[in-house]
């Protein structure tokens, strides 16, 4: 009951007829570019996560060496 490969030669054609081979090769060129630009961003974050001393892992171990610097309060004066 799907869709049998007779029915998406016709749909193929009538896209074809619609848009014509010239713009879909520059849909199909733009499309593949698109995707080209994602995968390499993609591969350049992951080079940034990879390295170490990241902005988080700064912030985290200032805040623990500031939590370490503190000195108890005296309850005495309350």
């Amino acid at each position: 009951m799907g869709i049998s490969i007779w029915q998406l030669l016709i749909v193929l054609g009538i896209v074809i007829l619609l848009f014509g081979t010239k713009k879909l090769r520059n849909i199909g060129g733009d499309l593949g570019g698109a995707i080209r630009g994602f995968k390499k961003s993609m591969n350049e974050d992951d080079k940034k996560d990879d390295s170490p001393g990241t902005i988080e892992e700064e912030s985290d171990a200032k805040a623990h060496e500031a939590g370490a610097e503190e000195k108890p309060r005296d309850k005495s004066h309350s």
